[in-house]
């Protein structure tokens, strides 16, 4: 049974996992957007929720924090300078999965986990160059 085991494992030793956990937060910040295993993406996001939390909070303390997490400095200053204020009015639930299927090689479950407010800004891009494509008039 699994009375008391509250962490992940990964099939990884304590090390390697720690340097998953890392990267995977790194680059979710960095890229907003990413693939990997439902499984890792549920170890990934509490974690993730946590860096965020510290973007909105300021100050050295909790940049400190985050850079001694973080492994990239320039993720740092995006979280501090743009993933922080984007979700300071938001309580919690800054992440987003949606499960994909299978992997074809191995059978994983893949999902893709994105920060909430990254798809909005992509889909009102997407709006803007719509709408400019219409107003050019046809070439002859």
């Amino acid at each position: 049974m699994r009375h008391g085991r509250a962490d992940w494992k990964l099939g990884r030793e304590t090390n390697h996992r720690r340097s998953l956990l890392r990267n995977l937060v790194t680059s979710l910040i960095r890229e907003e957007r990413m693939t990997t295993t439902v499984e890792k993406a549920k170890f990934m996001r509490p974690h993730a929720e946590k860096m965020i939390t510290l973007g909105k909070t300021g100050g050295l303390h909790a940049r400190r924090q985050a850079a001694a997490f973080l492994v990239d400095p320039a993720t740092v200053r995006k979280l501090f300078d743009t993933v922080g204020p984007r979700f300071a009015s938001r309580p919690g639930g800054y992440t987003r999965m949606t499960r994909l299927g299978w992997r074809k090689g191995d059978g994983a479950e893949v999902a893709m986990v994105e920060l909430v407010g990254s798809v909005l800004k992509k889909r009102v891009k997407k709006e803007k160059a719509e709408a400019e494509k219409e107003e050019e008039p046809p070439a002859q």
